[in-house]
């Protein structure tokens, strides 16, 4: 089977991001988004991993469930908030189920929560990716953020860290973010510093505004004034907010495209109907059997 990291390199692409469901109606809107998205072929599917471990058995399960399947899974795992002997296990766990791939995080606080996660024994997400190493992972990607992480103290030292853990990965995959400009000068900035794995720009077309507004604030992603505006005049009508995510997805990933990404990354939010309609936009068809 071959590994994330050659997947993405052979070409254009699209892959998606779901999480494990919490909850029956999330379940069924799982189920939906595995069947129509897997029509596209994807490179990969990444699985989310809860806050502090907060979804850790049903993150492993949708994983191992996908090993073997057409559906490449790629596991998220977080540092923060666990001591080294649980990630060993975990890593274990999956090693020994077949999984190969697997993005390595520090963590960031649940949407509803101002406090910071608890310290891990690993402080950094570039040590998680040395224990994947350890524990034979032959593809073991990094998050990266196009416009700083928001608790860097400067510009300088965010890209100074980005670079050093995007040196000892396979691959990088960003935050979502909103002008291609900002994903182009953090592939260059990181590529002056010798950091030159591939870099999967993260797109996550917009339907809902509240629920944009709090990721972003949580990401530090800025929203385009125009994008803003655009989205606030239409707030309360769901189609309308629909229409323009779409419309601006699409422009943004063919400015991604046209300027030289090996491909896209969805994060769906478990929903397929946004995505599949960029996707068919930008002239990705369906795979035939």
């Amino acid at each position: 089977m071959p590994t994330v990291a050659e997947r993405i390199a052979s070409g254009r692409f699209v892959s998606f991001e779901l999480w494990p469901p919490r909850s029956a109606q999330s379940a069924a809107d799982l189920e939906d988004a595995l069947e129509r998205l897997s029509s596209l072929g994807p490179a990969f599917v990444a699985i989310t991993y809860g806050a502090g471990g907060s979804t850790r058995e049903r993150t492993h399960d949708l994983v191992v469930r996908l090993v073997g399947s057409p559906l490449l899974p790629l596991a998220h795992l977080t540092c923060a908030a666990h001591h080294r002997a649980e990630l060993e296990d975990l890593l274990c766990q999956y090693r020994l189920a077949g999984v190969d791939n697997l993005l390595a995080l520090h963590g960031d606080p649940p949407l509803d929560s101002l406090q910071p996660l608890p310290q891990g024994d690993l402080r950094y997400a570039v040590e998680l990716v040395r224990l994947a190493r350890e524990f034979g992972f032959p593809s073991v990607g990094v998050a990266l953020h196009p416009e700083g992480h928001p608790a860097a103290e400067s510009r300088e030292q965010d890209l100074r860290h980005q670079a050093a853990k995007l040196s000892e990965a396979d691959f990088g995959l960003t935050q979502f973010f909103h002008r291609a400009e900002d994903y182009f000068a953090l592939v260059d900035d990181l590529s002056a510093r010798g950091a030159t794995s591939l870099v999967v720009p993260g797109v996550m077309p917009v339907t809902n505004v509240r629920q944009l507004a709090r990721m972003a604030g949580m990401s530090g992603t800025q929203i385009p004034i125009h994008l803003a505006e655009q989205l606030q005049a239409v707030a309360d009508q769901p189609e309308e907010v629909r229409r323009i995510g779409v419309e601006h997805a699409t422009e943004l990933c063919q400015s991604l495209l046209d300027g030289g990404a090996p491909g896209l990354h969805f994060y769906t939010m478990n929903k397929a109907a946004a995505t599949l309609e960029v996707c068919a936009n930008l002239g990705f068809e369906p795979v035939r059997c």
